[in-house]
């Protein structure tokens, strides 16, 4: 999968599958974000893996006064967890809004979460004794969030293509995608046109006109 692909069509989930994810595979993502930068190359991010049910449902109660106080300054047209425009809302505001109760939900049943930490002794935080919420601590370690995702999208990418070349069927649809894009008669017309376009322009532009007609220069009389 070309790495652009990757980056153009990374995105935060909000829906999300019950296929397992095997630990073969959480171990090859992992293995392919710690080549992420940070600070010293000190590499002070932690992974918790959640499969349990349990244990997973009982983040809900722990993540919802999180959503709840974010929705309740959307609704309000406030920058949610602003460190800069502290909150016109009261606790009692933010208490009578409720968070999409879907949204976490899909969140906590999903088949596996991932609880990325930084270790705080092992990194350099050059603005630990600024009156603001450090930010610098953050360099070591969302790039290596950042390659988890781009490395869950490049497998989950090619384990597709694994398990079509597996089966009849997934092999047909290979082979029919290739004919699709091989033969211009299958091309959608947003790749087709363009260029025909160009072409008739470049014409009218070399016989010094814009009139089309039906009419074949090439047959005498037409």
């Amino acid at each position: 999968m070309d790495l652009y692909d990757v980056m153009h069509t990374t995105f935060a989930a909000r829906d999300f599958t019950d296929e397992p994810v095997p630990d073969a595979v959480l171990r090859r993502i992992l293995d392919h974000a710690r080549f992420a930068p940070s600070g010293g190359n000190r590499q002070g991010w932690k992974v918790i893996v959640v499969r349990d049910p349990a244990t997973r449902a009982a983040l809900g109660p722990l993540i919802r006064p999180t959503m709840q106080r974010y929705m309740a300054q959307v609704q309000a047209g406030e920058a949610p967890w602003n460190t800069i425009n502290p909150t016109r809302l009261s606790a009692e505001d933010i208490a009578r809004v409720e968070p999409p109760a879907g949204l976490i939900n899909k969140l906590v049943n999903a088949p596996v979460l991932l609880l990325v930490f930084v270790d705080l002794s092992v990194v350099a935080s050059f603005d630990s004794q600024l009156e603001r919420v450090g930010v610098i601590s953050g360099a070591s370690i969302y790039p290596f969030v950042w390659n988890i995702l781009l490395a869950a999208i490049g497998i989950y990418a090619l384990l597709r293509l694994i398990r079509a070349l597996a089966t009849h069927r997934g092999r047909r649809m290979l082979v029919g995608a290739w004919k699709r894009w091989t033969q211009w008669e299958f091309w959608p017309m947003w790749l087709f046109y363009p260029p025909v376009i160009a072409r008739m322009l470049w014409l009218a532009l070399r016989h010094r006109g814009f009139t089309f007609t039906s009419a074949n220069p090439a047959i005498p009389g037409s």
